[in-house]
């Protein structure tokens, strides 16, 4: 697990518009994905909306639009699982290339909650479910709004 030396990141989101755009592939692992980042982002007291979009793909356009449309940070979450065809490299490419253009693009944080993944096991083991090892949805929260913290601050 990707999980040791993690950071304990606490912030106080009070004020802060953030969009969480998810892909709807893999129902099981985003809801739980979804379920963290509604809770993270419930403790930090941001103001939260939804976008869902048809799978990882379409991630960095969604959430492009989401902050060019106010949002102060955007939490993106999907799911991709290894198949046996190149299709995984590519989509796996084009949503983290994509959204990290969208953060450099937009000067606003983009949370990264898309799970690469070689087995749906690994998805459920990162998902926060019960009996899931970590919460990657909630750690893609809590690094949106820290970030979006962050950006505030040296801006003002």
């Amino acid at each position: 697990m990707s999980g040791a030396g993690s950071p304990t990141i606490s912030s106080d989101g009070h004020g802060l518009k953030v969009t969480i755009v998810a892909g709807q592939w893999h129902e099981e692992i985003t809801n739980g994905l979804l379920e963290g980042a509604r809770r993270a982002l419930g403790e930090a007291g941001a103001e939260v909306s939804e976008i869902r979009v048809p799978g990882s793909f379409e991630l960095p356009v969604a959430s492009k639009a989401a902050l060019d449309a106010g949002a102060d940070a955007v939490v993106a979450l999907g799911v991709i699982i290894r198949g046996g065809t190149p299709h995984f490299e590519y989509v796996a490419d084009a949503a983290t290339s994509g959204l990290t253009q969208v953060s450099l693009l937009t000067g606003k944080p983009v949370g990264f909650g898309v799970l690469t993944l070689e087995d749906e096991q690994q998805g459920l083991d990162r998902a926060g479910l019960p009996g899931s090892k970590e919460d990657k949805g909630a750690e893609a929260a809590e690094a949106a709004v820290a970030t979006a913290i962050v950006l505030r601050d040296l801006r003002a």
